[in-house]
This record gives C-alpha cells, sequence and structure tokens, in this order.
C-alpha cells in the first residue's frame, strides 16, 4: 500500500518543490522519508515487504506524509497489524484543509504538533531554519527539559516561561486523554531524566503560550531573529507554529536566502552575518 500511495502522491500534492527531472510523477522515496521522518532504508523495507511491525508512531507518519483520507489511513493500520488509535489517544490526524494551508505558506516556516508537542509535520523551510528532528528530538517537551533545542537560543527567563508552558500542556493533555499510553510514558520518562520537570510538574505548574521572539543561529545564513506565533487548530487539538521576519528586514532577507538554499544547506556560508 505504501508503494502505491507514494506513487500517486505528487510533489505538489506534498507540498514540495518541483524542481529538476523526475523519472516518475510520485514522490521519491527519499522524500516520502524527509516527510515521514523514517529512514530511507526502512521505507524501502517497508515497500519490500521486510520490515515486520511498524511501530504506531511510523504508520502515522507515513499516512500524514502520503496525505491519506480517515479511511485509508485506517487501512494502512489495518495492513500493518494495528489497531488505529481510538478516541482516548492524542489526535494526530491533519486534514486536508490544514495541509492545504500549509502548502500556501511554502514562504514561511511552519510546523504541525499535537497536543503532546510532538511533531507530525513541517514544511520545507521550517526544516531548512531548525534542522531535521529525529527520535525523541521531535518531541518539544523533551528538548525543553532534557535535550538541546538545537539552534534556538534561550535565555533563562524564555526557557522558564517555556517549560512552564509546556508543562500546563502537558498537564491539560492528560487529563482530556487518561488512556494515551504514550503520553503517559512521555510524562514518566520526563519525570525520570528532569528533576525540573518533576518540580514543575508537582508543584501544578501553569503558563500559556505567548508570542514571542526566537532567534536562531544557523550554520548557513547566521542569525535570524522572527515572530513565533502558535496557533491551535479547533477540534483536532493540533497546535501551529508559524515564523515571521517584518517585512524588508535583514532577517527576512536571509529566510529569503534560506528558501533557496533548502532543507540541506551546507553547513557554512562564506559571508554569513553571525
Amino acid at each position: 500500500m505504501v508503494r502505491n500511495r507514494r506513487d500517486r502522491v505528487s510533489p505538489e500534492a506534498a507540498g514540495l518543490p518541483t524542481g529538476g527531472r523526475r523519472r516518475a510523477a510520485g514522490l521519491r522515496r527519499e522524500e516520502l522519508a524527509m516527510l515521514a521522518g523514517i529512514s530511507v532504508d526502512y521505507v524501502t523495507r517497508l515497500e519490500q515487504g521486510r520490515a515486520a511491525n511498524p511501530s504506531e508512531q511510523v504508520v502515522e507518519a507515513l499516512g500524514r506524509a502520503l496525505r491519506l483520507s480517515a479511511s485509508e489511513r485506517e487501512q494502512l493500520f489495518h495492513a500493518a497489524g494495528l489497531v488505529p488509535p481510538g478516541r482516548g489517544a492524542v489526535p494526530a490526524y491533519i486534514t486536508p484543509s490544514v495541509h492545504r494551508m500549509l502548502d500556501r505558506l511554502t514562504g514561511t516556516p511552519v510546523a504541525v504538533s499535537d497536543a503532546s508537542w510532538t511533531l507530525l509535520l513541517a514544511n520545507p523551510l521550517y526544516t531548512a531554519l531548525m534542522g531535521e528532528r529525529h527520535g525523541r528530538d521531535r518531541n518539544g517537551a523533551w528538548r525543553a527539559f532534557v535535550a538541546s533545542d538545537g539552534r534556538v537560543r534561550h535565555t533563562p527567563a524564555s526557557r522558564s516561561a517555556l517549560q512552564s508552558a509546556v508543562v500546563g500542556d502537558l498537564r491539560a493533555a492528560t487529563r482530556r486523554y487518561p488512556a494515551d499510553r504514550r503520553l503517559r510514558q512521555l510524562v514518566a520518562e520526563l519525570r525520570a531524566h528532569s528533576d525540573r520537570f518533576a518540580e514543575l510538574w508537582d508543584a501544578g505548574a501553569m503558563g500559556p503560550h505567548k508570542a514571542s521572539l526566537k532567534t536562531i543561529d544557523h550554520p548557513a545564513v547566521g542569525k535570524v531573529t522572527l515572530d513565533c506565533d502558535v496557533l491551535s487548530v479547533a477540534g483536532s487539538d493540533l497546535r501551529i507554529m508559524i515564523y515571521t521576519a517584518e517585512p524588508g528586514s535583514e532577517d527576512a532577507e536571509r529566510l529569503e536566502l534560506l528558501a533557496v538554499l533548502g532543507p540541506h544547506a551546507p553547513s557554512a556560508r562564506r559571508g554569513a552575518v553571525a
């Protein structure tokens, strides 16, 4: 099913640029792997039937990358020998309308996360700005407390505000989705690996997400300072993070340059401004 659907999804439909000659109209394996956040080798093994027992996370990610409808998503889960997540689980399905909205924001870094702050989908410019995220690093709560936040600069005050907001979000999510096993496991692992998380969790910390300025140290274009807004999608419990620059500013110029360089920009660019 993965191979057949990959052949039917055009790069345009997946929100990807269409430059260069292509032997087939559908997505390349490399493109599907990038969109789903898995390796090309794993996509190959899935299509050849050599990857047994794919996880729920992998199947969900493939469904999003392939733009499957709700019924096609269920078929993919059943084909993998899995039961589609029930209503008590954190929603991870991205509706076609949200996909279309992201497709129209090609000049803006945009990412979609679920209620546990796990990255579900990122457009190419977001990936170019922040770098590719794999495994645990796809979860914003994990990056806020355990791992590095990559290229984003933080002051003690901004990190504290972020951590309080993330704990508040996770606490609210556990109330809405008490049966979600992965969410409970995430909270347990954060408590085990971060004393700060455990302290805030036990104290019942709450903090709203607010629009903010974020400075990103990019290895190819230098320092970029952008407005970051978090939007909620009614009815689906998704969070959309949008990064924008003041028109005509140096940050806007650097973002335009990054759009040209793409997700696989060189690690350094001669003449980049720090």
